[in-house]
């Protein structure tokens, strides 16, 4: 029963935040890993997004700046900085947020993630 609680909140946590991208993200994992588009949902989502010691808005910075700095997460940058956006850090935080990464994780990493912003941005 707990399991299931954790994939309801996560589930519904998941469609605040994120929600079509989050949801396609979740989609394109069911035919090669169910179980863990299941986790995916339970643990980050039902959990840790859930938690009350944080708003939306602070775990989303936090998000961006850490897929930033690890420099090769792309994909899960830009749907972080759409989530972002849809609950309301604006365009200025995030590209803000992206640059002070230029001095714990480097230009390059900065640069690639001002790359996916801008992805981001113009498709929003």
């Amino acid at each position: 029963m707990e399991n299931e609680n954790r994939y309801q909140r996560g589930l519904a946590k998941l469609q605040e935040i994120d929600g079509e991208a989050g949801e396609r993200v979740v989609a394109s994992l069911e035919d090669i890993a169910p179980d863990f588009a299941r986790y995916l949902i339970e643990f980050p989502f039902g959990d840790i997004y859930s938690r009350p010691g944080l708003d939306l808005k602070s775990r989303e910075i936090a998000t961006v700046a850490a897929l930033t700095a690890l420099g090769n997460a792309a994909p899960q940058l830009k749907v972080h900085i759409h989530a972002a956006l849809n609950v309301g850090v604006t365009r200025t935080e995030i590209v803000e947020t992206i640059m002070q990464m230029a001095v714990y994780a480097g230009f390059p990493a900065a640069l690639n993630g001002l790359a996916a912003a801008r992805e981001v941005f113009d498709y929003t």
